[in-house]
């Protein structure tokens, strides 16, 4: 099977070019990356005539039995898909549709009127989603083809070496995502100061750059908050580093699709703090990989953070439970050969 994954640059940083980085050695059949969108310092719309020439011919010419989009159900990305999905069925390429981010504005207007949304993507094959809510937006729009559930991913190098019975257990509390106020930063700050004026040893790491950095340093300054650190965007050695000292794992975000932060979390041994968002309801198992609050109230998390802190023994018990449950099905091999399979169905 010969595949066309039309992706962002790979070495630039966004959730879907992480995606498809950390499938590349692991793809068992003849797979091709196609750029698209904004790289080499210049914007999406400036490269956007070239990606469809290119396309175009890729299609004449490349011999792809199946080709791969990978857009977010957003306006511009929906606009711009549009016409591949149409370039893909001019040339009768099996093509898949693979929505990642699910945007909730997209989501209100398509729950007004989806009839041009329905009649232009129910010409894919098929469609793949992140989660079992997406699937029933998709369906309730009047989307017929099959639509498919897979999962984003932990790259297998990043576990290399890592050992979960060296783990020390320190009451550490790790936020590693975007520092915004819809990812849950200034609830975790919060719920950090309830929890730590009842547990002085408790420490807070905050790992990743975004628009409310400095607000959140402020707020650490100004409450005089010990035991916060914050360490920018982190790779590598740091960021395996990282989240083998943490203990907890919080993420109280607004919204998501499948957040791979929470995937890793667990792939190393991290009981979670986070809502019930995007797909990880669809496999949470609530007191058994941690906990999942519908609230945004600080005290909320701040009780959880205390009941784990408090009882080390559970805590490494739903950290083992994570460790093991993500090396079975988050790892980039696995994902890799669950979507070659969705592909390669022909039903």
């Amino acid at each position: 099977m010969k595949i066309l994954i039309n992706t962002p640059d790979t070495s630039i940083l966004g959730g879907v070019a992480n995606h498809y980085k950390g499938l590349k050695p692991y793809w068992s059949h003849h797979v091709r990356y196609n750029f698209i969108g904004g790289r080499k310092g210049l914007p999406g719309p400036i490269w956007l005539i070239f990606d469809y020439v290119k396309f175009i011919f890729l299609c004449a010419f490349g011999k792809y039995d199946v080709i791969l989009l990978n857009p977010s159900l957003g306006k511009t990305a929906i606009k711009r898909d549009a016409l591949f999905l149409k370039i893909a069925i001019f040339f009768k390429i099996k093509t898949v549709v693979f929505f990642h981010g699910w945007s909730k504005n997209m989501v209100n207007e398509l729950n007004k009127n989806s009839s041009k949304f329905t009649e232009i993507f129910n010409k894919a094959d098929k469609l793949i989603v992140l989660a079992k809510a997406f699937k029933n937006d998709l369906i309730n729009w009047g989307i017929t083809k099959p639509i498919y559930q897979t999962t984003t991913k932990v790259n297998d190098e990043l576990l290399s070496g890592f050992d979960f019975n060296t783990k020390s257990w320190d009451p550490n509390i790790l936020f590693l995502t975007r520092v915004e106020t819809y990812k849950g930063i200034f609830t975790t700050l919060d719920a950090f100061l309830e929890a730590k004026s009842k547990f002085p040893s408790a420490t807070l790491t905050v790992a990743g750059n975004g628009s409310k950095l400095a607000l959140a340093k402020k707020f650490v300054t100004d409450n005089k908050v010990q035991g916060v650190k914050f360490l920018g965007n982190i790779s590598g050695k740091e960021l395996v580093e990282t989240f083998s000292k943490a203990s907890v794992y919080i993420l109280p975000s607004h919204g998501e699709g499948m957040p791979t932060s929470v995937l890793e979390a667990m792939a190393f041994g991290l009981p979670i703090i986070s809502r019930p968002v995007g797909g990880l309801v669809d496999f949470f198992e609530e007191d058994k990989m941690g906990y999942l609050i519908n609230s945004l109230n600080p005290e909320d998390y701040a009780e959880r953070i205390l009941e784990l802190f408090q009882d080390k023994e559970k805590t490494k018990k739903i950290g083992r439970y994570n460790y093991e449950y993500a090396n079975e099905y988050f790892m980039a091999s696995k994902v890799v050969l669950n979507i070659e399979n969705i592909l390669q169905d022909e039903k």
